[in-house]
């Protein structure tokens, strides 16, 4: 609790809740939906989320802390160690853990990582997400009879995050099962991230929804100067790539590319903090980046 700030009155809940799972199965925005805020960047792409980010409810009578963390994969390179650790640290310090699956993926994927979510003490809220896509109550029962064996400990909540269906039955059960304690943040946090971090997800998704294949992911972004003022933000972000011929791709014929990505993350960025906002983007190339580990710290990847 924050120097100063006085216990809460008797009865004040208080937790970690924690959104595991695969890749691209709605973790982002399922958080979105129960936090009420646009903290973690959605595509249609997996890998979005790098980072865990925390989302924080607050009301008079208890404090949630959402995590939502990066999809489990197998590493390919020291970037996704990285995300995978930030997965796996999930198990270990939360209150009530979410595990999220779909309709559509195989149960048996990453089935080590479900195995040690099986064989958890805390509660366990089994997510099966984007139920609109399923055709009757018949391939709902099955598929909730399916991942009863694979979970028995869990309770299973079928939703659609998008279609917002069962997300409230969800938030009453977590608070529910929330432990008596005190806030551990201040009552008036939305998020434990700085607002620079929110304007390099808002790039990172730009350059996710506009640029193909490998290229996005191979990009990094950093805020090297965040000027707020009272009604206005000035910014001014490099884009890294790992290659020459991906910072030409980035600029894009005569810099439309790069053009088209500082207009739509400026509107969204604007949307964010509800200042005018004068951006600037720049890209330069760090060869390898995703392997090298003092980048990686230099990112906020590695502590």
């Amino acid at each position: 609790m924050e120097e100063g700030k006085t216990a809460p009155a008797a009865g004040h809940k208080a937790g970690f809740v924690n959104i595991v799972g695969n890749p691209n199965v709605g973790k982002s925005t399922l958080m979105n939906d129960l936090v009420g805020e646009r903290l973690s960047i959605i595509t249609s792409k997996a890998q979005t989320t790098r980072h865990r980010i925390t989302g924080i409810v607050n009301t008079p009578e208890y404090q949630i802390v959402y995590s939502d963390t990066p999809g489990v994969l197998k590493p390919k390179y020291k970037l996704q160690e990285s995300m995978l650790g930030f997965s796996q640290g999930a198990l270990t310090d939360a209150d009530i853990l979410l595990y999220v699956t779909d309709t559509v993926e195989n149960p048996e994927k990453n089935k080590e990582y479900l195995d040690r979510v099986a064989k958890e003490k805390i509660p366990v809220l089994l997510v099966i997400n984007k139920i609109d896509l399923l055709k009757g109550q018949d391939d709902l029962v099955k598929l909730v009879d399916e991942w009863k064996e694979r979970l028995p400990g869990a309770e299973i909540f079928p939703t659609s995050a998008t279609e917002h269906f069962n997300i409230d039955s969800l938030k009453r059960r977590i608070v529910e099962l929330l432990p008596d304690a005190p806030p551990y943040f201040g009552k008036d946090a939305l998020t434990d991230k700085p607002a620079r971090f929110f304007v390099t997800e808002i790039i990172r998704e730009k350059l996710l929804l506009i640029y193909d294949k490998e290229v996005p992911y191979s990009t990094e972004v950093l805020v090297e100067k965040f000027d707020e003022k009272e009604k206005s933000i000035h910014i001014m972000a490099v884009i890294y790539v790992e290659r020459d011929s991906q910072k030409g791709i980035i600029i894009g014929k005569g810099g439309d590319k790069i053009k088209k990505v500082g207009i739509e993350a400026r509107q969204d960025i604007e949307k964010f903090f509800d200042k005018k906002v004068f951006l600037e983007l720049f890209v330069k190339v760090e060869k390898d980046w995703r392997n090298r580990e003092n980048k990686l710290r230099a990112f906020g990847y590695i502590e």
